[in-house]
């Protein structure tokens, strides 16, 4: 394996670590915050817990942008000069704009969380509609849907079962999660992001399980074909 497959195979653990950590922490210390009826319930949530909705935007969005890309990186070289190198390739560039994109939403995040909290205790019908504007612009980069993330997974997945680069189950697999983070852009399905997150805590183990043991298949062809030549 070369060092760029095991850095990608570490950056898909941390990617579905941060997922892990994303999902554990909205579901019981953060859980008043996400589920905050309106404004004024979400500040007053962000005053209480704004140390751990600091480190929670940074591992979910920095930590989980700067990991995207040497595993996009390493799963574009799987693909590299077979039949799913042209798909590799766009792949490769859809995985780079989401660790964009998200690191994007988590730096306005991070600066408006801190700005809301300064701003509520002089203002705090200011710091509501603040809260509001972030909120949005924030979820709208990370968070409110999953179509950059979608495509991505779907490119790379498809590229790497065409190129038998993983096992192809896994592939499969990441078809579904890609699926499923598409359908978050329709009206009404935005619950469908749940559905993506845990198939992507799954993807994401999977794959660096792959990336860090498995070679290839394509590989390993090619490596025995010699052989086969040469006993003939």
């Amino acid at each position: 394996m070369t060092p760029l497959q095991k850095l990608g195979g570490v950056s898909a653990f941390v990617a579905a670590g941060t997922f892990v950590f994303g999902l554990l922490m909205a579901l019981t210390t953060l859980n008043g915050y996400v589920t905050a009826p309106d404004p004024a319930d979400a500040v007053a949530e962000l005053l209480e817990h704004g140390s751990m909705l600091a480190l929670w935007n940074t591992v979910i969005t920095i930590v989980f942008g700067v990991v995207m890309v040497p595993l996009a990186l390493a799963l574009r070289d799987r693909t590299a000069g077979t039949p799913g190198d042209t798909l590799g390739r766009i792949g490769a560039v859809f995985g780079v704009m989401w660790a964009t994109v998200i690191i994007a939403a988590g730096m306005v995040i991070g600066v408006g969380l801190t700005a809301v909290s300064d701003l509520a205790v002089t203002d705090a019908a200011a710091a509501e509609s603040l809260w509001l504007a972030v909120d949005t612009v924030g979820n709208g980069l990370g968070g409110g849907n999953e179509v950059i993330g979608g495509v991505w997974v779907i490119l790379v997945s498809v590229s790497t079962w065409i190129a038998r680069a993983i096992p192809r189950w896994m592939s499969v697999i990441g078809v579904v999660a890609g699926g499923a983070g598409l359908v978050t852009m329709v009206p009404g399905l935005a619950d469908a992001g749940a559905v993506f997150g845990l198939l992507m805590i799954v993807w994401f183990s999977l794959v660096g399980i792959a990336l860090w043991y498995l070679r290839p298949a394509h590989s390993r062809t090619a490596a025995v074909a010699p052989h086969v030549r040469a006993s003939a």
